[in-house]
């Protein structure tokens, strides 16, 4: 349950976010198809205590569709997002225009939440008990069926997200929503996608769902990032955004191996909503070439997470407690490791941790 984390008020406890549930993506007759060993299950948002040492979940609230019915984490749209199948990688499973792939999450001082889905993507509208009230998707999506309102406010160009690279950042400030691409959009192509630099960030107005802004933003290089990644550009993730107030966010860049946070700067940043750069038209593309006339957030390193000892591996969820103490949390993808060929599940022997860190400096 790390892939959004948010404090709940009171010290010790946080609001945090499942992603779509157990899933994998074995190789089956030459191809990779993605896998969901229990079909039903429910994204849901924990509240979780870590008095003591231990994790322990206080609350869970399942997010539920406009009749209070539990949604799916399953795919949307045959042609838009991966085809589901079950555990075995055979047995096809229907597309559910409810289902979300939910990651970071914010709450509201009047107690809704706010989640980002990978799948459309998606920015998502929660109430208090579980229950969408609205999810925002990217223009010409055409999502029929889903069980709460569904509105096309987004610039259309995101629905070129690659699969499983959706929206996965989300930081708040006044009243405005970050929503962070994990990764650069297959913009015109997949070839384009990875060797990349460029990703976006989109600002949101936090009462209308509506975008105000949309900047470029630039990922650090994987060579000198994570020597280990072995030169692969598309290893380079945006996996949390917090708001900082005055016109910054922190971001984290990261790999499955290593974790660094960053102040990024929007006051200077060119503002490229409704531009040239929204078309797919546009040659070359932002992702295939950042233009001189596009200024990305400006960035400097804020907290290097890969040198503090026992700070475990795909870090997702990253809150704000006070300008001198973050938490962060992983994403264990829920144990999963084999499946066997009678259906039985293989622990990877990863647990989800919460690390409360406090920072030489405060951040500015």
């Amino acid at each position: 349950m790390g892939s959004g984390l948010w404090p709940a008020g009171r010290s010790g406890e946080y609001w945090m976010v499942t992603d779509r549930g157990p899933n994998g993506l074995p190789e089956v007759d030459g191809e990779a198809r993605r896998t969901f060993p229990t079909p039903g299950f429910a994204p849901a948002i924990v509240r979780v205590s870590t008095r003591g040492g231990k994790a322990r979940i206080l609350q869970t609230i399942t997010l539920k569709n406009s009749a209070g019915r539990p949604i799916t984490g399953l795919s949307n749209q045959q042609g838009h997002d991966e085809k589901p199948y079950g555990w075995d990688g055979t047995t096809e499973l229907r597309y559910n225009p409810n289902g979300l792939d939910t990651e970071d999450i914010v709450r509201t001082s009047r107690g809704e939440f706010w989640l980002v889905d990978e799948y459309s993507p998606s920015l998502v509208r929660v109430a208090a008990n579980g229950r969408i009230l609205a999810r925002y998707v990217p223009r010409g999506l055409k999502l029929r069926g889903a069980g709460y309102p569904v509105y096309e406010t987004l610039p259309s160009i995101f629905r070129r997200r690659q699969q499983n690279r959706g929206f996965e950042g989300l930081g708040i400030s006044g009243d405005r929503l970050y929503i962070a691409l994990q990764s650069p959009m297959a913009n015109p192509d997949m070839d384009t996608a990875k060797k990349s630099r460029i990703t976006r960030i989109l600002a949101v107005n936090v009462r209308t769902g509506r975008p105000v802004a949309e900047y470029a933003y630039e990922f650090e290089s994987v060579a000198r990032f994570d020597p280990k990644a072995g030169g692969d550009q598309n290893q380079m993730k945006i996996s949390s955004v917090v708001g900082l107030g005055n016109g910054r966010l922190l971001v984290e860049e990261r790999t499955d191996n290593v974790a660094r946070l960053y102040t990024a700067d929007l006051r200077h940043a060119t503002n490229l909503l409704g531009g040239r750069y929204d078309l797919s038209t546009t040659k070359p593309s932002l992702e295939a070439r950042l233009p001189r006339n596009v200024r990305p957030l400006s960035k400097k390193l804020a907290v290097d997470l890969a040198k503090i000892p026992g700070v475990p591996g795909k870090l997702e969820g990253v809150a704000l407690l006070n300008r001198n103490t973050i938490a962060v949390a992983n994403d264990n993808d829920f144990g999963m490791g084999e499946i066997d060929e009678n259906g039985r599940l293989k622990s990877n022997g990863v647990p989800s941790r919460l690390l409360v860190i406090s920072l030489a400096r405060p951040l500015g």
